[in-house]
């Protein structure tokens, strides 16, 4: 009986540990990168302003899993991404999975002074819950997020300057 007491107050130490060390993660994490494209904005806004532009680029996008519904809505896998606000410098979407965790995309783009080249620059924020696993989890957001990122940028890159 001692024995089965210590392990029922070890376990609860050790539940208290891990939540206490998950609150030392933030509950909003931003993952963003960003590329120079040798281009006028004006050139890349037809490939970043409809889903249909992105599937141009996107990495996935002509696989049997996607579904475009419309110019601004898409079932891509188990996520929903609805494009929500389109302006000249900028796209933001909301990625929602099936459970209904939302990720908000924001792809903007930067010219630069002499209009020869713009810089591209998207990012995902997610809100993380309380719960030890998200928290954790999101260490490796960077790692995952970003590297799709990097890859569909330097596709976008590549896409427009060569018709550029």
């Amino acid at each position: 009986m001692k024995l089965l007491k210590q392990a029922f107050f070890s376990i609860i130490i050790l539940a208290i540990l891990v939540q206490g060390l998950a609150f030392i993660f933030p509950s909003h994490i931003i993952v963003s990168r960003a590329i120079t494209i040798q281009a006028p904005a004006e050139s890349i806004r037809p490939y970043v302003q409809t889903i249909n532009g992105w599937s141009k680029w996107v990495a996935g996008m002509h696989e049997q899993n996607v579904h475009i519904k419309n110019a601004n809505e898409a079932q891509i896998g188990n996520r929903w991404v609805t494009i929500q606000k389109v302006t000249a410098d900028s796209v933001v979407s909301i990625w929602q999975n099936s459970k209904g965790k939302p990720l908000i995309s924001t792809l903007q783009l930067i010219p630069a002074q002499n209009n020869t080249s713009t810089v591209v620059q998207w990012q995902y924020e997610q809100f993380l819950k309380w719960y030890p696993w998200q928290r954790f989890g999101a260490m490796v957001s960077d790692k995952i997020i970003g590297t799709m990122l990097e890859q569909n940028l330097t596709a976008l890159q590549t896409l427009v300057e060569k018709q550029h």
